[in-house]
């Protein structure tokens, strides 16, 4: 305990100098910010316009005459935002002489481009009636419904409709008995089959040969 004195003791003298001196270094850090922020073309003051340290999420607004007053710290970024105006930021110099410091903040105006309205004159009943009568109306469900169910678009969408299971294992069982059936021989050729000529026939009466799109 005896050896540890001389540490405490020198602990006790030195501690205080070294907390006053980091106290005058933050000390001297801390800026006192103040200023007006006024419109860029008319030099009016602005209300409620949003001054914000970047990055530490505390700030102040302006009041009714555009002046505000905030602590911030030497090197800090300070963001002046409002609704209608371009946002701007400055940085407060890190070397700054004192703890006092005050702008002029000048807000640009913001011009959003809406897209054109065109107005037009009420129509006559002529007019109306004209365009009631010639206007494209979407078919309904209904009116889809039974365009779908006609023999020509059930044509269609049966032959672009990809086989099932059940179908495709029909087939494959077909051709597989088909082979098995002529087996060791040459199956026969239906170029002068009379009832196969007569099925080609009316499949290309009945379209079946044209081009899909």
């Amino acid at each position: 305990m005896k050896k540890l004195i001389p540490y405490i003791f020198t602990a006790a003298l030195f501690l205080p100098a070294a907390a006053k001196a980091q106290f005058e270094t933050f000390k001297d850090s801390v800026v006192q910010l103040y200023g007006i922020v006024m419109t860029a073309d008319s030099l009016k003051g602005l209300e409620s316009v949003s001054v914000v340290v970047k990055g530490q999420g505390r700030g102040t607004v302006t009041n009714s005459k555009g002046v505000f007053s905030i602590v911030v710290v030497k090197g800090d970024a300070i963001e002046f935002s409002s609704i209608g105006y371009k946002s701007k930021i400055i940085n407060i110099p890190a070397n700054l002489e004192g703890n006092q410091h005050s702008v002029i903040q000048l807000m640009i105006t913001d011009t959003v481009y809406l897209a054109a309205t065109i107005i037009k004159a009420r129509p006559s009943r002529a007019q109306f009636e004209r365009d009631f009568v010639n206007a494209n109306i979407p078919d309904d469900y209904i009116t889809i419904a039974r365009k779908n169910n006609n023999e020509a678009t059930r044509r269609i969408l049966a032959a672009n409709m990809p086989t099932d299971g059940r179908e495709a294992t029909s087939q494959y069982l077909r051709q597989q008995a088909s082979k098995s059936y002529y087996y060791g021989q040459a199956p026969p050729q239906n170029i002068f089959n009379p009832f196969a000529w007569a099925e080609f026939v009316k499949a290309w009466k009945r379209g079946d040969f044209k081009k899909k799109n």
